[in-house]
């Protein structure tokens, strides 16, 4: 079925509801949006579920998430009688419909026989990953997009371990979702109905006071001057009760929250894109925190799961720490602490995606703790620490990515931005006592392991034009890459599709053990490395540049180099 033909079913077709219809009749004249909205189906994939709210079958619905749903179900009752009583925890955050559609998914699932465990109010996604273990539920949903624009929402699916889950169960839900043939097919049951059968479950305060509790147990030190004088800003988000809830309750008593961005708003006004990799989110934080004189600016994202922080500096002006900084400092606090009290592991592990700086790889070698790479994404990271429960090769400490995700521990099986801010707010408040700030650290971090220095490039192609432009890309790329850089020669091409690593020099081939992924990585001889992967959530190819160098402005300078050349080549591939 061509995509107007399924525009014209929705429109027509009276069991899709009056708002649906309504919309749909408001863009009859717009073929464009027509297509975007109907060319294809919203991809399950690893992440689950990402798009724009929307009438449509390219768009966030409550009958895309009752399909997603539905194959869900069909995945567990295959698992038998026991995997659905033990039942799926169902979280969301503060965006539009995400209430409506958390609940959705909840009487999809019930009425398939599967207990629903459905949080009361907005919920960090790192609390569901709590919950999924706290009451042993075979699977997961949380009901976000992140960090995403107003204009989208999103559908995660988390399997028993916590984590989210891999390819193989999502192939599984996959293919359950395209035996569905109707919309209509999926049936509801009524809620009231659902609660009488004990197959709807409130999740309320005794979930949040054992998270509460357990991110509290994870404090690493005493001995802090808890008088720091902190910012946070929630960005509108569900981290605003936890966050303050945790540092309140462990004594930081000048902690101020951005009052503009402090209750929920699924617009984000203030903010627009609620992103604090972008500074821009920092703006009403930078306000306040200039007249309080805070120390420490801390954002959480919408969902509370990535965390960034800027720092005042010795001249009063503030300095923002990216993501893999952050990991370097949180990495070497941990660590540092953790000597203390002669508690880490022997066989300790941190564990950072391929896109990932080596920093943190280098202090964590010092405290004799290894480091290993996987693919992004904290599905991924969180993989590893599974896998080392069951093998018990390793103790997983700590995993981390660039962008502004981190976890420490194993309660939460996903990156944690409750967690990262306590130990963030900790560290600055333990390091104010030895007369330093975060950015002291950092530059003694430098000093004794090199100049390490790195940025993110994004190439937005948005569409359907886009979409296939960035393949495009991929693919030629990967057959035509440049060799050398301003004398500079490239020593190995790791090709993540092909699981494979290449010497340039030899033209020998080597078996990698990442799983499949369309990324490549570039290695150069003097030990700067770059990646380039089309984005798993949003319409971009992204280029990640590090280099490492005597000097700060050696190191920024070869990332100018490197960008320009790859930069030429991507932009020649129409």
């Amino acid at each position: 079925m061509d995509y107007r033909a399924k525009y014209e079913k929705w429109l027509n077709n009276e069991f899709f509801d009056e708002e649906t219809r309504k919309e749909l009749m408001e863009i009859k004249n717009n073929e464009e949006e027509i297509q975007d909205r109907f060319y294809k189906e919203l991809n399950f994939g690893t992440a689950g579920l990402r798009g724009k709210i929307g009438a449509g079958t390219n768009r966030m619905n409550k009958y895309i998430i009752a399909t997603a749903s539905q194959g869900l179900a069909e995945v567990i009752k295959k698992r038998g009688r026991e995997a659905m009583d033990r039942g799926v925890a169902i979280a969301y955050d503060v965006r539009h419909y995400s209430d409506v559609f958390a609940k959705t998914a909840a009487l999809v699932l019930v009425q398939n026989g599967i207990k629903a465990y459905l949080f009361k109010d907005i919920t960090p996604t790192p609390e569901l990953s709590f919950a999924v273990r706290k009451l042993g539920t075979i699977s997961g949903i949380v009901v976000t997009a992140s960090h995403n624009p107003r204009e989208y929402n999103g559908y995660k699916v988390y399997w028993e371990e916590g984590s989210q889950i891999l390819s193989d169960i999502a192939s599984e839900i996959t293919e359950e979702i395209s035996n569905i043939t109707d919309y209509s097919d999926v049936k509801l049951m009524d809620e009231q109905e659902a609660i009488n059968k004990g197959l709807l479950v409130e999740i309320g305060k005794e979930i949040d006071d054992a998270y509460i509790e357990m991110v509290k147990s994870l404090s690493l030190r005493g001995n802090v001057d808890r008088n720091i004088k902190i910012v946070y800003t929630p960005l509108n988000g569900t981290g605003n009760i936890p966050v303050r809830r945790v540092l309140k309750e462990l004594g930081f008593a000048n902690v101020s929250v951005v009052h503009e961005q402090e209750k929920p708003d699924p617009d984000f006004t203030t903010v627009g894109y609620p992103n604090p990799e972008d500074l821009k989110s920092f703006e009403y934080a930078k306000k306040l925190g200039k007249q309080i004189d805070a120390e420490l600016l801390i954002a959480t994202d919408p969902d509370c799961d990535r965390v960034r922080c800027i720092v005042r500096n010795k001249e009063g002006k503030y300095e923002a720490l990216n993501g893999n900084q952050i990991g370097a400092i949180l990495i070497n606090y941990i660590m540092e602490a953790r000597k203390e009290k002669n508690d880490l592991p022997a066989n300790g592990v941190i564990v950072k995606s391929i896109v990932t700086g080596d920093l943190g790889k280098a202090i964590a070698k010092d405290y004799n703790v290894e480091t290993v790479d996987t693919l992004t994404g904290f599905k991924n990271i969180c993989g590893k620490a599974n896998e080392y429960e069951k093998t018990k090769e390793y103790e997983f400490v700590f995993g981390y990515e660039e962008s502004i995700g981190y976890v420490y521990g194993t309660e939460v099986r996903d990156k944690d931005a409750v967690i990262s801010s306590m130990l963030l707010t900790e560290a600055a408040a333990y390091y104010k006592t030895l007369g330093k700030t975060l950015l002291d650290i950092l530059n003694e971090l430098y000093n004794k392991y090199g100049y390490y220095r790195e940025k993110l490039y994004s190439i937005e192609l948005e569409g359907i034009e886009g979409q296939e432009r960035i393949q495009r890309m991929m693919k030629q790329y990967r057959i035509n890459y440049p060799k050398e850089f301003m004398g500079v020669k490239l020593l190995k091409f790791i090709d993540y599709l092909e699981q494979q690593s290449l010497d340039i020099s030899s033209g020998e081939k080597e078996a990698i053990d990442i799983p499949k992924q369309n990324g490549m990585k570039f290695v150069l001889e003097d030990k700067s490395w770059y990646a380039i992967r089309p984005s798993g959530t949003e319409p971009k190819i992204k280029i990640y540049i590090y280099t490492k160098g005597d000097t700060p402005q050696e190191s920024q300078a070869k990332i100018k180099n490197i960008y320009e050349e790859i930069r030429k080549n991507l932009d020649s591939i129409e």
